[in-house]
C-alpha cells in the first residue's frame, strides 16, 4: 500500500539549517532603573533563537518556538509564534533555559529540544576586565538542525528554488549534491549532504571550514550585539539628560 500524500520520504539524503541561540545580559543601572523590576533584579537579559547570516530566515520552516524559564517566573513557559524567537526578562540568577523548536505541519518531524545555560556574569581571564567595564556578557552557540530523509512535501519547501538563500537548489552557500541519476520524467532530488553515516578526510575538511566560519559568523554577530547595546544606552542617557524622566529599555 502506497504511502499517504505527504507522507513519502526522500530516501538517502540529509538536509541542515544552522541558527544561533544564545542570550545577552546585562546589569541594571539604580540610576535609572524601572520603578516596576523586582527590587532583588540585578540584571535585565535576552535569550533568542536567530538565523545565521548565510541563513537569513528560519520561519519558513520554524513555526514556533518556546522557552521554559525557571518556575520562579509568571507564566514561566513563554512560545514565541513568529520572528524575532525572543524572550526578555529581569532577574538575579543564573539557570538553565529549555527551548524546543516546534517547525511547520509540512515537516512531519517532532519538535527538538535544545537547553542553555542563562549567563549573566562574566567568566574567564577578562572576567575581571568586562565587570569594571560593566560590558554586557553574550553566550552564544553555533547549531544545526538536520532533516534526515525528510518527507517530500517538506523537501519541496527546503530546496525550493524560489525560496530564500541556502534553499534553493545551487543557492548561494548551499552544499548540494546529487544523489544520483534520475529516471525518465521523474525530477532529480538533491541533498546538502550525503547521508551515509561516515564523512571522508575531503568532506571532513570542509565541515572543519564551515565551521570554522561559523565561528567567526558568531564573533560578528556578538560585537554587533554590544554595539546596539551601547547604542541604546547612549540614547537612554540623552533623553534622561533631556527632561529627566526615566525610560524603560526595550
Amino acid at each position: 500500500m502506497p504511502a499517504p500524500a505527504g507522507t513519502k520520504r526522500v530516501k538517502g539524503v540529509s538536509i541542515y539549517r544552522p541558527f544561533i541561540f544564545g542570550s545577552i545580559a546585562k546589569l541594571i543601572d539604580p540610576a535609572s532603573r524601572p520603578a516596576n523590576i523586582n527590587a532583588d533584579h540585578t540584571h535585565q537579559w535576552t535569550i533568542y533563537v536567530r538565523p545565521c547570516p548565510t541563513h537569513p530566515d528560519l520561519s519558513y520552516f520554524i513555526k514556533k518556538i518556546s522557552f521554559k524559564l525557571h518556575e520562579t517566573y509568571t507564566n514561566s513557559l513563554r512560545t514565541v509564534e513568529a520572528p524575532p524567537f525572543e524572550v526578555t526578562e529581569t532577574g538575579w540568577g543564573e539557570f538553565e533555559v529549555q527551548i524546543k523548536l516546534y517547525f511547520v505541519p509540512e515537516a512531519n518531524e517532532k519538535p527538538q529540544t535544545i537547553w542553555h545555560h542563562l549567563k549573566l556574569h562574566p567568566y574567564g581571564e577578562k572576567a575581571e576586565e568586562q565587570r569594571e567595564k560593566k560590558e554586557p556578557v553574550v553566550s552564544e552557540c553555533y547549531e544545526e538542525v538536520v532533516f534526515n530523509e525528510p518527507v517530500e512535501t517538506f523537501y519541496d519547501l527546503l530546496t525550493s528554488s524560489g525560496g530564500p538563500v541556502g534553499r534553493g537548489k545551487g543557492s548561494k552557500g548551499s552544499k548540494q549534491a546529487s544523489m544520483g541519476g534520475k529516471k525518465a520524467g521523474q525530477e532529480e532530488r538533491v541533498a546538502e549532504l550525503p547521508f551515509n553515516g561516515t564523512y571522508s578526510q575531503k568532506e571532513e575538511g570542509k565541515e572543519l571550514d564551515r565551521l570554522g566560519q561559523a565561528i567567526k559568523t558568531v564573533e560578528q554577530m556578538v560585537k554587533e550585539e554590544r554595539r546596539k547595546l551601547e547604542e541604546r544606552e547612549k540614547t537612554l542617557a540623552d533623553l534622561k539628560s533631556e527632561d529627566g524622566s526615566t525610560v524603560k529599555a526595550r
